[in-house]
């Protein structure tokens, strides 16, 4: 059954439209601490909501684990949940990513609905049909594909949300932006994030929606095209895994930018992206994203992160590259003098 995303003008009507559609003998509702606080008052005294029960998880990528998992099941397991309830997961894409992971799985799989209330889960992890948890210091590693039943986007959540995740989320925009044409991504890079505008960022967020609707419909599991997705991400997430192991974690967009620098870096030398569009994408991401200190010492770490990516078959790190914004050039391999200069270029620029 294919996952339907409503850009919501009506928070409650259209979760109540949603809820009709989902077999439910009892709704619960996923949030961790800190959309407890900020995002469940929002919808807490609606009708349909009156019944349900609140399940509570802790907050940050940290607690996207096991035991968190297991808390999740148990909730589910105490509060009578059955294969006809439905599970509502309200949050950023930790709580999305989990809670999709926990309905899936539990009792072969119930209905669930993803709220994001974060910019990086509306555009990113509420849509695709990924979930899953981090385990053994990596990210994502164990989870399954399976939709929701409905994604309801709704930016009234956006005004909760402070600087640096507005600007996490606004990292994967840009990676649509470069996958997709040339006025999405000259858009994107000339946007004021410093004082974003937020009706202008609804329209485009929806814009970003759309390129990842498409592809991923044209590729659900990741055979081909899907792999588009992937820009930014094999260095990104190797950044990502770096920092959180050396106690630094970082959000995922700042992660995706840092990797962004990097291909597109390698993109010019490997597959003729242009230099100047290359040069205006970093400029705009350094400005805006700062850096991430490493060193050269750091480069054995990194590449053997790299190794442990999803992507990659036989051992060989696998890359999706750019010719130009919007030709995509997936299943590139970089060898290890290769990616050492790509992460030169990030450090020094």
């Amino acid at each position: 059954m294919k996952q339907k995303v409503v850009i919501s003008g009506n928070l409650e009507r259209d979760l109540v439209s949603a809820i009709s559609e989902c077999e439910h003998d009892r709704i619960f509702v996923l949030t961790d601490e800190t959309t407890q606080q900020l995002c469940w008052p929002k919808i807490k005294n609606f009708k349909a909501l009156k019944d349900c029960t609140p399940i509570i998880i802790k907050a940050t990528d940290t607690h996207k684990n096991l035991d968190t998992q297991a808390e999740v099941w148990q909730a589910l397991s105490n509060g009578g949940a059955t294969r006809h309830s439905l599970m509502i997961n309200l949050g950023g894409g930790m709580v999305t990513d989990l809670g999709g992971f926990a309905a899936s799985t539990f009792k072969r799989g119930i209905d669930f609905i993803n709220i994001p209330t974060t910019l990086l889960a509306m555009v990113d992890a509420s849509v695709g049909g990924k979930t899953g948890i981090n385990f053994g210091g990596l990210k994502n590693e164990i989870g399954v594909f399976s939709d929701s039943r409905f994604v309801i986007i709704n930016t009234q959540f956006l005004d909760t949300l402070d600087h640096d995740n507005i600007c996490s989320g606004y990292a994967e925009m840009l990676k649509h932006g470069l996958i997709s044409d040339e006025r999405t991504w000259a858009e994107l890079v000339t946007f004021d994030l410093e004082h974003p505008d937020l009706s202008q960022l609804q329209r485009m967020v929806a814009e970003s929606i759309k390129v990842k609707e498409r592809i991923v419909e044209a590729d659900p599991h990741e055979h081909g095209i899907r792999k588009a997705l992937n820009l930014g991400h094999t260095m990104g997430h190797a950044f990502e895994s770096f920092a959180m192991r050396r106690g630094t974690p970082i959000l995922h967009g700042y992660a995706v930018a840092y990797g962004l620098i990097s291909e597109l870096y390698m993109s010019a030398r490997k597959t003729a992206f242009p230099t100047d569009r290359m040069h205006q994408t970093v400029r705009f991401i350094r400005e805006n994203y700062g850096t991430l200190n490493i060193t050269c010492d750091d480069y054995p770490t990194l590449i053997e992160l790299m190794h442990h990516d999803k992507k990659n078959t036989s051992g060989i790190i696998n890359f999706t590259l750019l010719g130009n914004v919007g030709d995509i050039r997936i299943n590139q391999t970089a060898n290890e003098e290769e990616i050492k200069e790509a992460l030169d270029f990030f450090r020094e620029g």
